[in-house]
């Protein structure tokens, strides 16, 4: 009798082990949207501008993939269609559909898409084609990075967004030439701007289109008739932005732009910020700024992104002249920091902080707006962090992008933006041992579970 109780007992008590998970199962599938992410980097978690992009979406977007079953690996066809499910489930505007272009030659030869490998994004007439290889970037150990997120957004940015924003970014002083920042022009191409190169020499003028102008990283100073055409510019509705590099001999060759940032009440201190730090991972010519509170740096700060700066000079706001300008503090350094003002010490790695540096807190950025708000320059002591070598770094391209939008008065283009996935590193097997993965994890292990389960249940009912 006690026999059947117990087992009476564990067969009600499974029963109900086994409802629990089932309406449990059911109660998680209503949930639409519902994920939980585990990953350390959040590698499934659409960034916050893809989301405020999806939920503007007031048109449909039909997004088609088109793979090639003979040269696709499995892998990275799933990468790119469970990217686009995704977006499938945050938008009821987005559809999606796939297609083997082997198996449906003539609907690839309809959109004339890539062999490699293919998204259509599609909203009525307008098409946008992004190739598989765009969204995966190779590393020098074999590995590589998935960008999809940020290419999908920026494909569909660009059906949905009518205006374009030029930006000319300035020439013919040393400055950073476009080929170095192919991935800050790629980035602000997907946002709708138009970037261009301007050399005043050539061009003779500003040209009537220019939004803003750059000058990113200058080594020499700009001659006074391109000064005066820069001021002329900005006294109208011009905007600038200027990202100063390192120069030895900046104190004596920047005259004409450091008259036009003093424009601005922004004093060029003509020294190096130098943090001390005990740590292997930067030295202390890498400065990690601290963020001032401002539109541009508010969700940096928030996400604990931060913003990587090298080689960056001391600036100073001259809080008496240019009352007509809000001078608003974006970096600073520590109180620990300093600014070397002996650049030939700092050339020889001989820098000891003396009674002619500079003091910190250094400052290190600051934006300038008009008495109606009205953003009018982003002026900063430091550039690398726009170089494509640097601008994956933490927050940096969040940073120059936020800062650039600001300026261009786009609040959705000050946001925290898609972020490069982690490397992966693709596992190349034979098919024997792809048969000895499967007959190990898909049978062995699981009969042997089965025949331990067997033994130990055999056993108790002897006994």
């Amino acid at each position: 009798m006690n026999k059947w109780i117990r087992g009476t007992n564990a067969t009600v008590l499974s029963i109900a082990v086994i409802g629990i998970f089932i309406v449990l199962t059911i109660f998680l599938h209503s949930l639409k949207g519902f994920q939980l992410d585990l990953t350390k980097n959040k590698n499934f978690t659409l960034s916050e501008q893809t989301v405020t992009t999806l939920k503007k979406l007031d048109k449909d977007v039909h997004i088609i993939a088109f793979t090639n079953s003979a040269d696709n690996s499995d892998f990275i066809t799933r990468q790119v269609t469970d990217m686009a499910a995704e977006y499938k489930k945050q938008s009821s505007k987005i559809t999606f559909d796939q297609y083997d272009m082997l198996k449906e030659p003539s609907m690839a030869k309809q959109y004339g898409v890539d062999q490699g490998g293919t998204l259509v994004f599609e909203m009525g007439d307008k098409k946008q084609n992004v190739n598989y290889y765009e969204m995966f970037n190779g590393q020098q150990d074999g590995s590589y990075t998935f960008t999809g997120e940020e290419k999908f957004t920026q494909a569909i940015t660009s059906l949905t967004s009518t205006e374009k924003h030029t930006v000319y970014i300035m020439s013919g002083h040393n400055e950073y030439p476009l080929s170095a920042m192919t991935i800050l022009r790629s980035s602000l191409e997907g946002a709708n701007y138009v970037v261009k190169d301007l050399n005043l020499y050539v061009a003779g003028k500003i040209p009537d289109d220019a939004e803003m102008i750059m000058l990113l990283g200058p080594q020499n100073d700009l001659s006074d008739k391109e000064t005066e055409l820069i001021n002329v510019y900005l006294k109208d509705k011009g905007k600038i932005y200027i990202a100063l590099g390192f120069n030895k001999d900046m104190a004596t060759k920047w005259k004409n732009i450091d008259s036009i940032m003093s424009t601005y009440g922004i004093q060029d201190q003509h020294a190096v910020a130098i943090e001390p730090k005990q740590t292997s991972l930067y030295d202390p010519l890498t400065i990690i700024p601290e963020y001032g509170s401002h539109d541009i740096t508010n969700k940096l700060s928030s996400n604990n992104l931060v913003t990587l700066l090298s080689l960056a000079v001391s600036l100073n706001a001259d809080e008496n002249a240019a009352a007509d300008w809000t001078k608003s503090l974006l970096l600073k350094t520590t109180d620990k920091a300093y600014g070397e003002t002996d650049i030939n010490l700092l050339a020889q790695s001989k820098t000891k902080q003396d009674a002619n540096d500079v003091k910190g807190p250094l400052n290190l950025g600051y934006a300038i707006s008009s008495k109606d708000n009205k953003p009018k320059a982003v002026i900063l002591g430091g550039s690398t962090f726009v170089l494509d070598q640097d601008i994956q770094s933490q927050g940096n391209k969040d940073f120059a992008l936020n800062s650039i939008g600001w300026l261009q008065e786009q609040k959705d283009q000050v946001t925290i933006r898609p972020r490069q996935g982690d490397a992966y590193q693709q596992a190349l097997i034979t098919p024997g041992q792809a048969n000895t993965i499967f007959l190990l994890t898909v049978v062995f292990f699981p009969l042997l579970f089965l025949v331990i389960g067997g033994l130990i249940w055999w056993r108790r009912r002897r006994g």
